[in-house]
C-alpha cells in the first residue's frame, strides 16, 4: 500500500513517492510567529476541486470522517488519511486507503483526449481503533494549527506541484506540505496514524503515547504563536 510522505513502512516504490514531499519547500504565503512560512490557504485552489472531491468522497466511502488528509500527487496514486468517529464515548477509527489506480487519469481516442475520474473502482484500507480522547484532541489541535497557518483572508493558491488537502471539522486548507514550526509538527502526528494503522496492539499503544507528547508539543507551539501574535 502506498503510504502518506511522512509515513516510514509501506512498498518501496510507493515509499519514495512519498517521501519526494518532503523535499518541496513551501513558497512563502503564510507568515508564521517563528519565521517559517507555509504555502497553505483556506478552500480549494484553483483547477483542484472536481479531482480532490472524487478522491475524498471514494476513499472516505459512506463514512463521515471528522478529519482527512488528502495526498493529491502531480503522477502516482493519490491516498488518504481519515479519522473518523464512533459511537458516543466509543474508539474512533483511523484509516490510511490508497485506490487501487491513479483517479484522475487522461483518456486518449482518436477523436481527441479528455481527463476522467476513475471513481468506481477498488480501495486498499488499513484501519485501527484510536482512543475517542485521543482522537478528539488530534481534532481540535489541528483546527487550531490549520487557522494559524491558513487565516480565513488567505486563500488557496494553485501549485504546479503534489498538493496536501486538509478537511477538518468543516475547516479545509490546501497547499503544499509544511515542513516547519506547527506544520512539521502536524506532519509527524499523521505518520504516527498512519503507521498505526496496520501495526499490533503493543507497536500501537506506542504510537498513540508518542502522538500524545506531540500533541503536547503542538500546544506549546501554538501558544507560542499566540502570545507572539498577541505582541505585535
Amino acid at each position: 500500500m502506498s503510504r502518506m510522505p511522512f509515513a516510514r513502512s509501506g512498498s518501496a516504490s510507493r515509499r519514495c513517492a512519498w517521501f519526494g514531499l518532503a523535499l518541496i519547500l513551501a513558497a512563502p504565503l503564510a507568515q508564521a510567529a517563528d519565521g517559517c512560512t507555509f504555502a497553505l490557504g483556506r478552500g480549494w485552489p484553483p483547477a483542484t476541486e472536481n479531482h480532490g472531491s472524487a478522491v475524498e468522497q471514494l476513499l472516505a466511502a459512506k463514512a463521515a470522517p471528522r478529519l482527512s488528509l488528502t495526498y493529491l500527487p502531480q503522477r502516482g496514486v493519490e491516498s488518504g488519511l481519515m479519522l473518523i468517529a464512533g459511537e458516543g464515548e466509543a474508539d474512533w477509527t483511523v484509516r490510511h486507503a490508497v485506490p487501487n489506480e491513479r483517479v484522475q487519469s487522461w483518456s486518449s481516442s482518436r477523436s481527441g483526449g479528455a481527463l476522467q475520474l476513475r471513481v468506481e473502482q477498488e480501495v486498499d484500507k488499513e484501519e485501527a481503533p484510536i482512543p475517542q480522547a485521543l482522537a478528539a484532541r488530534v481534532v481540535s489541535a489541528w483546527k487550531r494549527a490549520l487557522t494559524t497557518m491558513a487565516p480565513d483572508d488567505k486563500p488557496a493558491e494553485f501549485h504546479d506541484k503534489d498538493q496536501l488537502l486538509f478537511l477538518v471539522d468543516g475547516i479545509r486548507v490546501s497547499g503544499l506540505r509544511p515542513d516547519c514550526g506547527v506544520g512539521e509538527t502536524l506532519m509527524e502526528q499523521a505518520g504516527l496514524m498512519t503507521e498505526a494503522a496496520n501495526e499490533s496492539i503493543s507497536k500501537r499503544e506506542r504510537r498513540w503515547r508518542a502522538l500524545g507528547e506531540s500533541l503536547d508539543q503542538l500546544d506549546a507551539q501554538l501558544a507560542q504563536a499566540g502570545s507572539a501574535a498577541a505582541g505585535e
